[in-house]
């Protein structure tokens, strides 16, 4: 008898034909066929690559491991920095001292100063990732700090009675002095452009002449800084040795050894009215030292009659207001200072720059002030409203020099990139980047014109002759430690005149107010007298 399946049951052996055997196999085969309508889909060979197995059981060799820890160490470091950059660290270097103490950190290291300790609390913030919601914290709560804006940075506190009186005082006097220069302006606009051309090639022609006048070694140390009296009829320099001297323009002769500062001048400038109307025994001349103070000078004395202690490093760039009344001051303590030259006190510290306050300068008006720093950026700065009016970014290196156009509203920066940069404060942005020099630009200067009020070329109009353009920001000089000395229009901003004499680097430019002459410093010891080659004087 057959087994289950056509099979010989178990145990026994079948002699004879399969024939029968395999006819019934296929006769099961095919009933069980019929009994699955639909047939299950035949699987594909071989798999996709979402069913691929990876084997990360592998040994890398020594140097790819080497080059993928670089990898992510790159990566890590991009991500960090990016981090950086949306972290907001405080200005005030005692909150920044506190926030370290809160993490634990040492509060200051050996050698490091407030900037340095603000650049290790940024980079501590954002490789803590940890640590969530400590720049909101420290922004008061607000999270749209997180964006890291320059808005989101700015803190305001209480002023004293002096700083109000003070703002108030500048309103005062700016309004004023912005309506005049406005109404100058609208009349500007009724003289022929055919005047205004001939003026500008009458002055552009006379630049193209400008020659070495004279060269006088003021120090034997190299020089740092340079500025002509208002009347244009001195000259004052400074050295890294801390020097301040006067000399005779007409003959280069020196008339004043002023003793005070035991470093190196970061900055000098005249008052006002010096040699026009302020008295000699009054502050005539001021300067800035490495020694971190600002010294007042008379023209009776050679030691300062006054010294205003306040910055806590190096003095660099100073300016006066032009009201004269006030003096501004850029340091590398991170902060610009006002001072009251009358009282003799300190009106306002000013926080903004991340790094170093280098450079500073006035409106003419009286009602702004800009500063530069050597976190390439330019603030513009309210003094009525204490308000930071613009932001200047485009700068990839330190600006060194800042100067306000004569004509309100444009400024010019001069940086360690080598570049001019000029700003509209009406388009709120940089118009233009000039790519001055092969080297830094040391300092730059527009040409200011007469401070005289009855100076027929400060004026509009002349009785008895026709309407003629003021020449006052005709032009704009830099210098630079490539050795030269530049001359730009001030309208398309193309090179006039590129002065060759010194045997080092530039330091130094300023321009007098009569526009007959280029006064510049150089690290050669040397100051230069720059003129018309014709000049008779």
């Amino acid at each position: 008898m057959d087994g289950t399946n056509g099979k010989p049951p178990a145990g026994r052996i079948y002699f004879g034909s399969l024939e029968d055997v395999e006819a019934r196999n296929r006769q099961a085969a095919a009933a069980a066929a019929a009994a699955d309508p639909v047939p299950a889909p035949s699987q594909p060979k071989g798999t996709t690559l979402d069913n691929l197995k990876v084997d990360n059981k592998y040994e890398l060799a020594d140097s790819s491991k080497r080059a993928r820890d670089q990898h992510m160490d790159v990566i890590e470091m991009f991500e960090r920095k990016k981090r950086a950059r949306t972290v907001v660290v405080p200005t005030d270097d005692k909150k920044v001292r506190e926030k370290l103490r809160e993490l634990d950190e040492p509060v200051c290291l050996f050698a490091e100063d407030n900037m340095d300790r603000r650049a290790r609390l940024r980079h501590l913030l954002a490789k803590d990732t940890v640590i969530e919601g400590a720049d909101e914290k420290m922004a008061s709560g607000d999270e749209e700090g997180e964006s890291g804006s320059d808005e989101d940075e700015e803190v305001y506190t209480p002023g004293t009675d002096s700083l109000l009186k003070a703002r108030r005082d500048i309103a005062h006097y700016s309004l004023p002095k912005a309506a005049e220069r406005v109404k100058r302006q609208n009349a500007e606009t009724e003289i022929p452009i055919g005047v205004f051309k001939a003026m500008r090639a009458e002055e552009f022609g006379k630049l193209m002449t400008y020659a070495n006048h004279s060269s006088q070694i003021g120090d034997d140390r190299p020089l740092s800084q340079c500025a002509f009296s208002p009347d244009s009829q001195y000259l004052a320099t400074g050295s890294f040795g801390g020097l301040c001297k006067i000399w005779s323009v007409a003959d280069s002769k020196l008339s004043h050894t002023l003793r005070g500062h035991t470093d190196k001048i970061g900055g000098l400038k005249w008052h006002p009215k010096a040699h026009i109307s302020q008295d000699r025994g009054a502050v005539n001349l001021a300067s800035g030292g490495g020694d971190g103070i600002v010294n007042l000078w008379s023209l009776e004395s050679d030691t300062p009659i006054q010294s205003l202690k306040g910055h806590e490093a190096r003095v660099a760039r100073i300016g006066f207001h032009p009201m004269g009344r006030f003096l501004g001051s850029a340091g590398f303590d991170g902060t610009w200072r006002l001072w009251d030259i009358e009282a003799g006190t300190e009106v306002l510290t000013q926080r903004g720059h991340s790094r170093e306050v280098y450079a500073i300068g006035f409106q003419c008006d009286g009602s702004l002030v800009a500063t530069g720093g050597l976190d390439a950026v330019g603030r513009v700065w309210d003094l009525r409203t204490g308000r930071s009016a613009l932001t200047m970014e485009g700068h990839v290196s330190d600006i060194l020099g800042i100067d306000f156009s004569p004509n309100g509203y444009q400024i010019a920066t001069g940086s360690a990139d080598n570049t001019i940069r000029i700003w509209d404060l009406r388009a709120l942005r940089s118009i233009h980047s000039i790519p001055a020099h092969t080297n830094l630009v040391s300092d730059i200067k527009f040409f200011a014109g007469s401070p005289y009020e009855n100076d027929p070329d400060a004026r509009m109009h002349v009785e008895g002759e026709e309407p003629r353009p003021s020449k006052s920001g005709l032009y704009l000089g830099s210098s630079s430690f490539d050795g030269t000395i530049k001359v730009w229009s001030a309208d398309d901003w193309k090179l006039q005149k590129s002065l060759v004499g010194h045997t080092g680097k530039v330091s130094g430019i300023d321009i007098s107010n009569d526009g007959r002459y280029i006064g510049s410093t150089g690290f050669d010891r040397t100051f230069k007298l720059w003129a018309p080659e014709a000049a008779d004087y």
